[in-house]
């Protein structure tokens, strides 16, 4: 168990790599940003080859994202897609 948040982003970077590897695969970026203390923010952007409908609808993938944040500190505040999706 962890005594609060790491704001060196080593935990997040653990929580969301996997599925930011799987995502540059098809040709999109995952980012992330802290909102306040423990809230986060991912940020999916489509490459120059990427379909930026063909992601998971936001509700699809705000589950997945809370579940990868599940075993750290943090909580997902909000997702930001590509438009379109």
């Amino acid at each position: 168990m962890t005594d609060g948040p790491h704001l060196d982003g080593t935990e997040l970077d653990g929580a969301l790599g996997g599925f930011r590897d799987m995502l540059a695969t098809d040709g999109y970026t995952l980012s992330w940003s802290l909102n306040g203390e423990n809230g986060v923010v991912v940020r999916i952007a489509a490459g120059e080859d990427a379909c930026a409908d063909c992601l998971v609808p936001l509700p699809v993938m705000e589950t997945i994202m809370s579940n990868a944040l599940e075993p750290t500190p943090y909580t997902l505040d909000h997702i930001v897609l590509p438009s379109g999706s």
